[in-house]
């Protein structure tokens, strides 16, 4: 007979299909009515290809009997035979049409997108619920099969397709046999019993029992029974069948009984026997048919369901003592939960008002830098001033050159120091800037006080049209370099890249706040507040430049101290700072030396900056942070400036254990005399409830209790009434693609 087209092929055989995979361009037909699309896989007798039905626009794969050489027709065709016979089962994959005058002949089957089990155990073994459930559905399949007389005697991984809701359908009936055949089928090796793997065994349907329990063995490990290694190097060191076969059986009686599937995670004793009991190696020994496998599994389902029942039934006292226990644990904790939420909702309140108030502060300091820089750009002195000395041919040159983003900085270093202090013009305009400043925000000579306090104002300066520095207060190297890039300048949200220079009309057209950016010298945050400055020229405004004033933002989140109740101010707008944490009591640990750099990295998400209650502060991530992990009630408030929100909010936050906690000691203080009581009468209840189930209990007998609890584990199989098919392949059933 010709050598089994299932048995597994070897390196080089392998290597030849993978190939031969790659080769195909166009199947070796054209078959009516459909298009190809794609090669699925090629075996020993052919290739499969999926292709599209024209008429109706559904995927099929049709099978192509290709390879010619050693074919004998008569056991390809009954492949086909056997689907025509189990057409329409739902449990198999269905025939659409067959072309044996074709050359090379085919059939059409329907394709099933979600591949074989093979494919899925790819990605490792299956639940334990999931592979007994699919071992129902092909044990399922698989007596349908029996019942009309079909044994599969191939059934593995790959010979089972998955469905669109990932129900397996048997496939590959090439092996099959009919009930009343005498003719051998082999199998799979590790799949098929060792019964089968001999050429003149007798089809019987404990061949399909051996192989669905090799199946659920490798749904739940990974890979059937006894195979390993070494046992395939064994096998394949013979040439011939008979003595690959003859090592198959040898290795299957010699070898340990399989105890892999015990150690799954999750297994119980019953399916644990079920499977045992189908490997056995003996044929008398397994189940009679798959009839009594489907039973078996049945049986462990009942099982199961009853087990919630019987525990129920024995723990039912010790379930009385809990509800009662959870109410009063219930009663308990929502008084506590409803004190607790009145007194956070209390506390939100307060954080509510207090943020409200630095918001209203923090925007009234921003107005008072508002006026100043519009009274300084509003000077007609400075804008006359300013316009003259932009004017001169010269300085026309010299800001131009100070603009080149070409130009390397060797060659603007010397053109800056001849603008800073060779420019006896610009030294006027510095003097005139300087004269303007209101006393009550000029810069002071230090940045911050004594007590660590950041001054009023930074500095003071003033940029011309192509945003080159002019004037600064306190003068300082950043005089002659060009700012246009900067959010204070062109009015975006975030800074540009340092080499961008202003087109026409792009600039800063009100005054408002810059993106923040931080000091070199204390890594704090810094925000500028600038003005456009315009002179009225022949009845239209000519663009000068921008004056602008830069100031600590710490100064703009100032709450009075009570308890750890304070407020954070955050950078809530879109770009590089969203989340930003820009004044923190944190920061104050550090008045003398520079702020950590990672204090950056811990910003507020964007989902607190929408809606902020109960609230966990970014910055105990720190290492610095110890005091701050915990839980705080908070409250946010936008800070608004004119009418415009500025993209800054104030978050007061207040420790969640420090608001609440006291009133709620005694609270709970006066409750747990309440919970002491009712404890004591549950315990009263349920002594009573033990002494009359164990009353019951001996009154009914302990050895009928026992019986009934137990069950009868005995499950035969049922007989069936003669007919066409034989008894003995009664109940095993089939399974499609």
């Amino acid at each position: 007979m010709t050598l089994d087209p299932t048995l597994p092929q070897n390196a080089p055989e392998r290597r030849r299909s993978q190939e031969m995979s790659l080769e195909r361009a166009s199947p070796p037909l054209a078959v009516p009515g459909y298009d190809a699309e794609r090669l699925l896989g090629v075996g020993a007798y052919g290739e499969v290809w999926v292709a599209i039905e024209r008429n109706t626009g559904r995927r099929v794969a049709i099978k192509f009997y290709s390879h010619r050489r050693g074919l004998d027709w008569s056991l390809l065709s009954r492949e086909v035979e056997k689907l025509a016979f189990l057409f329409a089962d739902r449990y198999v994959v269905q025939l659409i049409g067959v072309g044996w005058e074709s050359d090379p002949p085919y059939y059409v089957m329907e394709y099933l997108e979600q591949g074989s089990l093979a494919d899925r155990l790819q990605q490792g073994p299956l639940a334990v619920q999931e592979a007994v459930d699919l071992a129902r559905e092909v044990a399922i399949g698989l007596v349908h099969a029996h019942d009309k007389g079909v044994l599969h005697c191939d059934l593995k991984p790959a010979n089972i397709l998955l469905d669109r809701d990932c129900k397996p359908r048997l496939a590959d009936f090439g092996q099959s046999r009919l009930s009343h055949e005498q003719t051998p089928a082999l199998g799979t090796l590790f799949y098929m019993a060792p019964e089968q793997a001999d050429l003149k065994a007798v089809p019987d349907a404990r061949w399909d029992v051996y192989s669905l329990g090799a199946l659920i063995y490798c749904m739940l490990t990974g890979s059937p029974p006894y195979r390993t290694a070494e046992a395939v190097d064994q096998i394949e060191q013979f040439d011939s069948l008979e003595q690959r076969l003859a090592q198959y059986r040898r290795l299957i009686r010699q070898s340990p009984r399989p105890v892999e599937h015990r150690q799954v995670r999750g297994i119980d004793r019953a399916l644990a026997e079920i499977i045992d009991r189908c490997l056995e190696i003996e044929p008398r020994k397994r189940y009679p048919n798959v009839q009594a496998v489907l039973s078996a599994l049945d049986a462990r389902a009942v099982q199961r369901a009853m087990r919630p029942l019987k525990v129920l039934g024995a723990v039912g006292p010790a379930m009385v003592l809990l509800v009662v226990s959870l109410f009063a644990w219930r009663g308990f904790s929502t008084a506590i939960s409803h004190s607790a939420e009145a007194l956070a909702e209390r506390a939100l309140e307060s954080n509510g008002f207090a943020a409200q108030s630095v918001a209203r502060s923090a925007a009234y300091e921003l107005e008072r830098r508002y006026e100043a820089v519009e009274r300084v750009a509003g000077s007609k002195e400075f804008q006359e001033a300013a316009a003259e000395f932009v004017s001169q041919p010269e300085m026309r040159r010299l800001l131009a050159e100070l603009s080149d983003p070409g130009r390397p900085d060797a060659e603007l270093g010397p053109l800056r120091e001849e603008f800073r202090s060779g420019n006896a013009d610009r030294q006027r305009l510095q003097d005139l800037f300087d004269r303007l400043l209101p006393p009550a925000l000029r810069p002071p000579l230090v940045a911050r006080d004594e007590d660590g306090e950041a001054a009023a104002v930074a500095s003071w300066f003033f940029v011309d049209a192509n945003g080159i520095s002019t004037v600064r207060v306190p003068q300082s190297g950043t005089i002659g370099r060009n700012y246009a890039w900067r959010s204070f300048f062109h009015g975006d949200d975030s800074d540009l890249a340092r080499d961008w220079r202003p087109p026409a009309g792009k600039h800063v057209t009100e005054t408002k706040p810059s993106a923040v950016f931080r000091s070199q010298a204390s890594n704090r945050w810094i925000v500028a507040i600038s003005t456009p400055v315009h002179r009225e020229v022949g009845g239209h405004k000519e663009f000068l430049g921008v004056v602008a004033l830069t100031v600590e933002v710490g100064k703009f989140a100032r709450l009075e101290s009570r308890g750890d109740q304070f407020a954070v101010l955050v950078d809530a707008r879109r770009g590089e700072h969203q989340g930003v944490i820009l004044s923190h009591p944190l920061f104050e640990k550090y008045k003398d030396i520079k702020l950590p750099d990672h204090f950056v990295d811990y910003r507020v998400t964007p989902a607190h900056l929408q809606a902020i209650e109960y609230y966990r502060d970014p910055l105990a991530a720190a290492p610095e942070g110890a005091d701050y992990r915990k839980l705080w009630l908070a409250r946010r408030e936008p800070v608004n400036v004119r009418g415009e929100d500025i993209g800054w909010w104030i978050i007061v936050q207040q420790g969640y254990d420090r608001a609440i906690g006291q009133t709620l000691g005694g609270l709970r203080r006066q409750l747990v005399l309440f919970g002491l009581a009712a404890l004591v009468m549950v315990l009263v209840v349920v002594i009573g409830l033990w002494g009359l189930a164990m009353r019951l209990l001996r009154e009914s007998g302990p050895g009928r209790f026992l019986s009934n609890a137990a069950g009868d584990n005995s499950f035969q199989p049922t007989p069936r009434p003669s007919g066409s098919v034989p008894t003995e392949f009664h109940g095993a059933e089939p399974r499609g693609p």
